[in-house]
């Protein structure tokens, strides 16, 4: 039975990793073996490379063990489907703000004093036209 995907689990040496990202003279994704584990607060590896490289220090998250490569696939795909999802919820309330913010301002609609509301938060609406006043002078 395979185990769980868990990233911040040590590896121990003679562990066979793949790297996930370019480390010198390594290209990603190349296969090795962890040759020595060491570190306390910063973990960190020794690892023999296939294409003959060894390098040192190797952070606990440039490489995953070969045994939990596709755990890790699918676990990066949710990790940026969640961020996708975020991000889009992000800039709905952005918008929704905004046009409140446009909408309701100077008519006191909107939340109590005419601001908005953020996640329960009310934001008064002196704050939103001072962001909206930087954004215009910032040209975002």
């Amino acid at each position: 039975m395979a185990r769980e995907f868990d990233p911040s689990a040590p590896l121990k040496p003679h562990t066979k990793v793949r790297s996930v990202v370019d480390l010198p003279n390594v290209p990603i994704y190349t296969n090795g073996k962890v040759e020595l584990a060491n570190g306390v607060s910063w973990v960190r590896y020794w690892v023999r490379f296939e294409n003959g490289e060894v390098v040192g220090h190797v952070s606990h998250g440039d490489v995953i063990p070969v045994k939990l490569w596709d755990q890790y696939l699918v676990h990066k795909e949710q990790v940026e489907r969640e961020a996708a999802e975020a991000e889009a919820r992000a800039a709905a309330a952005a918008e929704a703000g905004a046009g409140a913010a446009a909408g309701g301002g100077a008519s006191g609609g909107g939340a109590a004093g005419g601001g908005a509301v953020v996640n329960g938060v009310s934001i008064p609406p002196h704050l939103l036209e001072r962001s909206a006043a930087a954004r215009t002078r910032l040209g975002a």
